[in-house]
């Protein structure tokens, strides 16, 4: 963990009335963005370092005054500098909703519909002042695999019919998420925090959030990267949102098209995380991500997405006996 002090902190603690306090590093994620805890007799708050030029806390700011202007919980933002990067924030706490979950499991059907019901709330709202979700971006994010993953395994595949298996995959949905939905985008257990007992949820990391289809948040949060959802369980709050929002009969040929598109970028960012930025620990996640991978490509309406994968990745890399999404020397 860095625990150097961003230069100008001091005097913006200062200009904002927090002069003099604690600060104290908190581990990263895996952006350039680095936060810290910040201890007044005021009491805390959170600061967000996002530096330009390889950060931009704009989006984050307007995300941030959306959702909280619309009832959704995200973080009071208190002061920022948008020249150094800098943002205080409202502090949420320490207990997310994956250590919560780890330590009391017996909970998980009541938080999940509470995340679920944020969800839920979002589909009632016209959506927010964000880009579109379109078919070039939804290609763009699953060409990462192409790029990086592929090629950490010495595979050099057809990227063109990669993407226009894609196409012919995600075109459908497009009409499907008019006049759409604010998607937040990475909407899983570390990123929902506890602010106060079980039905008290906050929301972080949404700065990248567009305008799409209901399903890909839903997706983001059963199909979790980074800890394990029973299957029973991810299919007891598909239904329990289904019950609520409605939605028409493609929409569970929807999750698993856009299941499929965030699993395979993400495995093509976690490769990235490794060979680009030094961060091998991501590796460890990708078997999960790879095994719902496959079995988002087992839905019928993946088939042509499907077939390349037969066609293109060796069985042995998809062997869950060595583990699935196969190994890589570090």
């Amino acid at each position: 963990m860095d625990l150097n002090i961003p230069e100008g902190v001091n005097v913006f603690l200062a200009d904002c009335g927090w002069g003099g306090a604690a600060i104290e590093p908190l581990p990263g994620d895996a952006s350039f963005r680095r936060y810290f805890r910040i201890r007044h007799t005021r009491g805390s708050a959170m600061l967000m370092h996002a530096p330009p030029p390889n950060e931009d806390p704009q989006p984050f700011l307007r995300a941030a005054r959306w959702l909280d202007s619309n009832g959704l919980r995200a973080p009071i933002v208190i002061s920022d500098d948008l020249d150094r990067g800098l943002v205080l924030l409202e502090d949420f706490g320490d207990v997310r909703m994956r250590e919560y979950l780890d330590a009391w499991p017996q909970d998980a059907d009541e938080i999940y519909e509470v995340a679920i019901d944020a969800l839920l709330a979002l589909t009632k709202l016209p959506p927010g002042p964000f880009l579109s979700y379109t078919l070039a971006e939804y290609t763009r994010e699953a060409r990462l695999f192409v790029d990086w993953y592929c090629p950490a395994q010495g595979l050099y595949v057809d990227g063109r019919t990669w993407t226009s298996a894609w196409e012919e995959v995600l075109a459908p949905l497009l009409g499907r998420q008019r006049p759409g939905v604010t998607v937040l985008r990475d909407y899983h257990a570390e990123n929902i925090m506890l602010t106060g007992g079980i039905d008290k949820q906050g929301l972080l990391d949404f700065q990248d959030a567009l305008v799409g289809h209901p399903a890909y948040d839903l997706v983001s949060l059963l199909q979790d990267a980074r800890r394990d959802v029973d299957p029973e369980l991810e299919a007891r709050m598909f239904d329990y949102y289904v019950a609520s929002a409605k939605p028409g009969p493609e929409f569970m040929g929807d999750y698993a098209r856009l299941g499929a598109q965030r699993n395979a970028k993400i495995i093509g960012i976690f490769v990235r995380l490794w060979k680009r930025d030094g961060k091998p620990r991501y590796l460890d996640y990708i078997p999960r991500v790879w095994a719902l991978l496959e079995r988002d490509l087992a839905h019928p309406a993946l088939a042509p997405v499907a077939r390349w994968f037969d066609a293109n990745i060796p069985a042995h890399l998809r062997d869950p006996a060595i583990g699935l999404g196969g190994g890589f020397a570090i």
